[in-house]
């Protein structure tokens, strides 16, 4: 199998057309067809369904392909390595991180790990929880901002860069909201307005809740942080939030106040696999989060 089949066949099996992917490599689409005739030939089994212009991919297919992502992605790296070992400050960063990270944390770091190296360059991507758990795994990328930080496991790699408090958001005609701090025994009458069942910040705040004795009752579903906002600032409910969400953009008609006896938190941290190397440039910002967050801690 060559590495061009391989680029061939993932495009392909991508846009689930043939002509697409060769407008999209740039190629001819006879040369696309014939890899892909050849490379079935090869491996003896049919990897696409074919029905007319359009293909997708055999169950065997579906196999071959998340295998060969990891070994295009390995070879990008190996790229990569080759040519920041030169100079690492001029290379490539590719970090995956959480939407409650993605307006304040993440941008915060990178303005200034790019004041100490101008030339290093960024490639991020926003995935939920889960997700980047897998990706750092799967070699989709080598970094992950993540929070809560995952509980152990031997294919990753953990580093907490701080702790950071979850508070209440209130609308800001709600009884408590002249209150300079609230007992979360305080808010079990209350309608909550949380992220879907499944996400990693519902379980918090569930636990949270349980931990000293009710259910909280659900009144509304949103889909982000942003959309939890909106409702709190429409006076649908009240929410927990993770502080770092709320810095700069405490939104309209809302009131933040912390929370007290129990004071709930949650880790922030970074993750990078344990069985491939960071490349230079990765290395360096890893190295730089400890040390900014720390910073920022004292």
């Amino acid at each position: 199998m060559e590495i061009r089949q391989m680029r061939y066949f993932i495009e392909v099996a991508k846009r689930e057309h043939v002509t697409d992917a060769a407008n999209a490599l740039h190629v001819a689409q006879s040369s696309v067809s014939r890899q892909l005739v050849q490379l079935e030939s090869e491996l003896g089994v049919d990897l696409f369904i074919r029905k007319g212009r359009r293909v997708k991919l055999t169950p065997i297919g579906k196999i071959l392909l998340a295998r060969v992502e990891q070994v295009m992605n390995m070879i990008g790296e190996a790229e990569r390595e080759v040519k920041e070992y030169l100079d690492p400050e001029k290379g490539v960063v590719r970090v995956a991180f959480p939407i409650s990270l993605a307006a304040h944390v993440l941008p915060t770091a990178i303005y200034a790990f790019r004041k100490r190296y101008p030339e290093a360059k960024f490639q991020m991507k926003q995935a939920l929880y889960r997700d980047l758990i897998d990706g750092v795994i799967n070699g989709e990328f080598n970094l992950a901002l993540i929070a809560p930080l995952p509980e152990e496991d031997k294919q990753i790699q953990s580093k907490v860069l701080f702790t950071e408090r979850i508070v209440a958001l209130l609308p800001l005609q709600h009884r408590l909201a002249n209150r300079t701090s609230i007992q979360l025994s305080e808010m079990q009458e209350e309608a909550f307005v949380t992220l879907p069942e499944g996400t990693i910040f519902r379980k918090i705040v569930m636990h949270a809740c349980s931990e000293i004795g009710f259910v909280p009752h659900i009144a509304f579903e949103g889909d982000d942080i942003d959309a939890l906002k909106g409702l709190v600032s429409a006076g649908l409910g009240v929410a927990l939030m993770p502080e770092v969400t709320l810095i700069d953009n405490i939104p309209h008609s809302t009131v933040k106040i912390p929370l007290v006896d129990p004071e709930v938190t949650r880790t922030v941290g970074v993750i990078c696999p344990t069985q491939r190397k960071l490349l230079p440039t990765e290395q360096l910002f890893y190295r730089f989060l400890s040390e900014f967050f720390a910073s920022a801690d004292r």
